[in-house]
């Protein structure tokens, strides 16, 4: 004889199964400490971008930079860990996320930039059809003084000052709207 108490148990769900385990929980809970020590360590104006909705949570990351000792600073971001425990981390997660990738953006134009400032030293007259092309608003005459002085100071093995001042009017004809 079949005992079917055995298998109606087998069916039935058990609470224990659906909860998370205790190191999924504590993944998580580190995770999102994490968030808070990231929300930590930006700039003000960086962390403005960013929607934190709890009033508490944004006292203490603001509070957390004026913090100096070591072993303060790690109890009170554990404090921020705590917080961040009622708190929504989708949506902070979602603007650290934005502003990272808008970090890498930046720094990749900056690369570009910088590309294109030293093909143009090394190549002269020759490279200003290119930047030109791309740039069709820039001043002809001020970009070709610009490649005079630069290419004169690396020759003369001076400090690269309008190498610098090379970029610069790169760098505005680049965020010129139009």
């Amino acid at each position: 004889m079949v005992n079917d108490d055995r298998n109606s148990m087998d069916d039935a769900p058990d609470d224990a199964d659906e909860a998370p385990s205790k190191s999924a929980l504590k993944r998580e809970m580190t995770a999102r400490q994490n968030l808070g020590e990231a929300l930590c360590a930006l700039s003000p104006r960086e962390l403005a971008a960013i929607p934190i909705e709890d009033p508490a949570l944004a006292q203490a990351i603001a509070e957390s930079r004026n913090i100096t000792s070591r072993s303060a600073r790690r109890r009170h971001l554990q404090f921020i860990g705590k917080l961040m425990r009622t708190v929504d981390p989708a949506p902070l997660q979602a603007g650290l996320d934005g502003l990272y990738r808008q970090r890498a953006e930046n720094a990749a134009q900056h690369h570009e930039l910088e590309a294109l400032r030293d093909t143009l030293i090394d190549r002269g007259d020759a490279g200003l059809p290119a930047v030109l092309e791309r740039f069709p608003e820039a001043d002809r005459q001020h970009l070709r003084q610009l490649l005079r002085q630069a290419r004169r100071e690396q020759e003369a093995q001076r400090p690269p000052a309008a190498a610098r001042k090379l970029f610069r009017y790169l760098r505005e004809l680049q965020s010129a709207p139009g």
